[in-house]
């Protein structure tokens, strides 16, 4: 119920670039990334949403910062010269995110400042140690302190408690095993599966903009993406006893068993890459 009231409070003040920050070639960037320094599974998740979260409040602040005493002339410059400077400190920030999600999930391995100023010199950034801790401290003070954010795979594992306990036939060990390389397969080709899920609930190939607009709620919605995720699983491992996870994931939830058949089916349709039903 907690996660629930969460959800829908998310999903109540959601900025309007929800989302931006998960293209694929960012989310592929810091995967590949956590596995290298040997990151858990929730760590990665976590790194992808504050980073998408630190940029939107990044944005927001260049859109409000007060420009009244700038002159018209110069305020297209300033507000370039910010741009500019999100841009030139990107893979700085997206650092900065990796190592405060792997302090956050692995205390006793976290990624430390040499390992993480190695990696940027690699790439021919000349960063000094203290430009890395204080990258670090801007995304904190631009959160205020507020990272512990959930990640879709928090609601999976709850979910799957809540079925194991709720009885139901399938185990919750080989789900959860199944569950998380299908997130990361959403988390990289997010755009293209909710395209997909878009055009089934709209039954139309050509969404106007307008719909494009109110589906963003159900890009964001961590229930959804959950009850999806464990329903494609449970249709991978065993498909006779499906319907009948869908039936539960419906009661626990109250999201619709057409909600998530169809979720099932767009993540499906690109695992496969057919458009067989």
């Amino acid at each position: 119920i907690h996660l629930a009231m969460e959800n829908e409070q998310l999903l109540s003040a959601l900025p309007g670039p929800a989302g931006c920050f998960k293209e694929a070639r960012t989310v592929e960037f810091i995967f590949l990334l956590s596995e290298k320094w040997h990151l858990d599974h929730p760590a990665r998740y976590q790194a992808v949403e504050l980073l998408e979260r630190f940029m939107i409040k990044q944005i927001e602040q260049i859109c409000t910062s007060p420009r009244e005493n700038i002159p018209t002339s110069e305020q297209g410059r300033s507000q370039n010269s910010l741009q500019e400077q999100i841009y030139d400190t990107f893979v700085l920030r997206l650092v900065s995110c990796i190592q405060l999600a792997s302090k956050l999930s692995l205390h006793y391995n976290a990624v430390n400042s040499d390992t993480a100023l190695q990696f940027l010199q690699s790439l021919k950034y000349s960063y000094t140690k203290q430009e890395l801790l204080e990258s670090e401290l801007t995304v904190l003070e631009t959160l205020q302190f507020q990272i512990n954010v959930l990640t879709p795979l928090a609601y999976i594992e709850l979910l799957l408690e809540v079925l194991g306990h709720n009885g139901c036939l399938l185990p919750a060990k080989p789900l959860h095993q199944m569950c998380v390389p299908l997130l990361d397969f959403l988390y990289l080709k997010r755009d293209t599966i909710y395209d997909t899920l878009l055009n089934i609930a709209i039954e139309n190939l050509t969404p106007s903009e307008l719909q494009i607009a109110k589906f963003l709620i159900v890009k964001e919605d961590l229930m959804l993406l959950a009850v999806g995720i464990i329903s494609t699983s449970a249709f991978i491992l065993n498909p006779e006893h499906w319907r009948k996870v869908v039936e539960h994931l419906n009661c626990i939830t109250g999201i619709t068993s057409q909600s998530i058949s169809e979720f099932s089916y767009a993540v499906l349709q690109h695992v496969i890459g057919s458009t067989t039903p």
